[in-house]
């Protein structure tokens, strides 16, 4: 037998049958032979001893009971975790997590660059064998084991607990920029509640002499240095970026921009401040509202003259780009950013999943719906893009040059001025904008909520909106870096270097410490207890080894070709690179160190220290009616 590592000795030995009381909770030791399982509350023989499936795959024992009655599982009276309302709730809180902004700017544009109609192979292999994967492992783990991405690692493998810390901070730096975006949105939102709209023409106070709008009626023509309306409202009136000399000089703060912030926070504080109960009801509205919005442009792009040729140049394959390695690494990076595991929502949403809820069909339902909505954005961009093209009678490829927002708020926004009911169109189209950026934020946050509401329950288990408000002002006050005239150069730099490699090297570490330090076939063990029959070969094989290569490719392929950054007529300075690398280890950096911290208050000698740090030291509670049992 095993020395437990919580176990106390001084505590009182429980004869066989009895009920003892223990750290304030009721202990009953039943037969270790027998196994609960809740189906039609029948009593099954497990297969064999528990006691047998608690080695892990280190070799070290992997018995956790809390008392001296060891190999024996006890029966605890526990207060209930929350759950979701309605199964529904779940689904459409994981679909709008996972479909966002990048879903409507980021796949149609690296589509159409990296060969058309020829992209979609090396992304739907990608889909299947790395971003799915790691998606339906996130799930699984966030149901079984019922914590945040900070307590789970008790309960797998407690040395990698850095990765709980390292998670937050990336949310953290998300919330700090991913909500800007919004607040640019919400600008153009009450922008739009006009007559005519701010960006077709080029008498307004911010435009210059440059200002070429050549929808008028008047022949105008269009020269090397014309500039849109739609980008001079884009640039000097929302953004401000004149009046900042780059990240060396930021300039003051956009008040409009700020106020504009602070009402999404205020939305998003109230939407999440009780917990899933009340998102759960708000993703009603802000994760089917957009398919409504997606589906009536995509209607009344087609009807407009020149669509097909937006279309044509959307998914006309070209072949010879599946030969490059980086249409691969896209298309990679694209299906891990578009699913998004290693961001602790997933985790923190499957633990408030009843325990016996089918997560492998949920993966899949809802990673479907997440590549189909970012192929038909395609569509609803591209129409648009064609349209666009034919106005100004010039090539596809000339009008789609803008990459990433500007795609959204400079075309998409100039096109949809000169539709027909072109306010109507401008008001529907941002309201999209911001449900779409809205359930992920509520995501992002509730990943960091319930990772620290696990971990210190003491001390926040009973005080979640104090906790909830201390957070939202903390990113809001993180946002005031860019929100400022030079804030847009802010928001490119923590977008390409604060998450990217960062959040890559989380799930790697992830997966391998899942797959090979608390084992696969313990794992596997864990969803057959939930879902009744285990993953098979085809799961296995991707978690062990194509998943982590997968990982490992695309953070390979990104470190040794870092991004040559450029936002409008900026070029980042070499010392910016320095600078991103340096925010995006801020966060990875907690691994170490908690691996070390680890290691130094764990007893014994150095083989004894790593055994029991790489073992399970807590164990997961598996429902059974009102009660909970110990699985080991």
């Amino acid at each position: 037998e095993t020395e437990p590592l919580t176990s106390k000795k001084d505590v009182s030995d429980c004869s066989k049958g009895e009920v003892c009381k223990e750290n304030g909770l009721l202990v009953r030791n039943p037969k270790s032979a027998l196994r609960l399982v809740e189906d039609g509350n029948k009593v099954h023989l497990s297969q064999g001893d528990k006691g047998e499936a608690a080695q892990i795959s280190n070799g070290y024992s992997g018995v956790q009971s809390s008392g001296p009655c060891n190999g024996e599982q006890q029966l605890m009276e526990l207060e209930d975790r929350e759950t979701w309302s309605k199964k529904i709730d779940f689904l459409l809180s994981v679909i709008g997590y996972a479909v966002d902004l990048g879903n409507v700017w980021r796949f149609p544009y690296i589509c159409y660059q990296n060969g058309g109609g020829a992209f979609l192979i090396p992304y739907t292999i990608m889909a299947l064998f790395g971003g799915i994967p790691l998606f339906y492992m996130e799930l699984a783990l966030g149901q079984y084991h019922r914590n945040g991405c900070i307590s789970i690692w008790r309960k797998i493998c407690p040395i990698f607990k850095g990765i709980g810390f390292a998670i937050c901070i990336i949310d953290l730096y998300v919330a700090s920029y991913y909500n800007t975006i919004m607040a640019w949105a919400f600008y153009y939102l009450i922008s739009s509640f006009t007559a005519e709209l701010p960006w077709t023409s080029c008498t307004n106070p911010w435009n210059t002499g440059n200002c070429t709008n050549y929808f008028s009626k008047d022949n105008v023509s269009w020269s090397l240095h014309s500039i849109s309306p739609a980008e001079e409202f884009y640039t000097r009136q929302v953004l401000q970026v004149h009046r900042s000399n780059g990240l060396d000089d930021l300039g003051g703060i956009s008040w409009q921009l700020t106020l504009c912030l602070l009402l999404i926070f205020t939305i998003v504080y109230f939407s999440i401040w009780k917990g899933v109960k009340t998102s759960g009801k708000v993703v009603w509205v802000t994760a089917t509202f957009p398919y409504i919005i997606l589906f009536i442009l995509l209607v009344r792009g087609a009807t407009l003259p020149g669509a097909w040729r937006g279309v044509l140049y959307y998914l006309k394959p070209d072949w010879q780009k599946l030969l490059a390695t980086e249409v691969w690494v896209d298309a990679a990076a694209q299906i891990f950013f578009s699913l998004g595991p290693g961001f602790g929502v997933l985790l923190a949403y499957a633990s408030y999943n009843k325990f016996h809820n089918n997560c492998y069909q949920d993966a899949l339902v809802t990673s479907t719906v997440n590549c189909l909505t970012s192929f038909v954005s395609g569509f609803v961009i591209f129409t648009v893009l064609g349209y666009m093209a034919e106005m100004r009678n010039e090539d596809v490829s000339e009008v789609a040059k803008d990459t990433g927002p500007s795609l959204l708020f400079i075309t998409y926004a100039e096109a949809i001025a000169n539709m027909p009911a072109s306010t109507f169109f401008a008001i529907i189209f941002f309201l999209m904008l911001l449900t779409l950026g809205l359930d992920s934020t509520f995501a992002g946050l509730e990943g960091v909520i319930t990772g620290v509401l696990d971990e210190f329950p003491h001390v926040w288990g009973k005080r979640r909106e104090l906790f909830v408000l201390g957070l939202t002002i903390v990113c809001f006050l993180g946002s005031l870096a860019t929100l400022t005239f030079g804030g847009a150069y802010v928001v490119k730099l923590f977008e390409e270097y604060a998450t990217g490699p960062a959040v890559l090297t989380v799930v790697f570490l992830e997966a391998v410490a899942v797959s090979w330090f608390y084992g696969i076939t313990q794992f596997c063990n864990d969803v057959k207890e939930m879902l009744g029959s285990a993953p098979g070969w085809y799961w296995r094989v991707c978690w062990v080894a194509i998943s982590p290569l997968f990982l490992l490719f695309v953070t390979c392929s990104f470190l040794s070709n870092p991004p040559e950054l450029r936002l409008f007529d900026y070029d980042y300075p070499y010392w910016t690179t320095v600078v991103g690398y340096c925010i995006g280890t801020s966060s990875i950096i907690f691994i170490p160190i908690y691996m070390v911290y680890r290691l130094v208050i764990t007893p014994g000698t150095l083989k004894e220290r790593i055994l029991k740090s790489i073992t399970p030291e807590t164990a997961t509670e598996i429902p059974f009616g009102d009660i909970r049992m110990n699985a080991v």
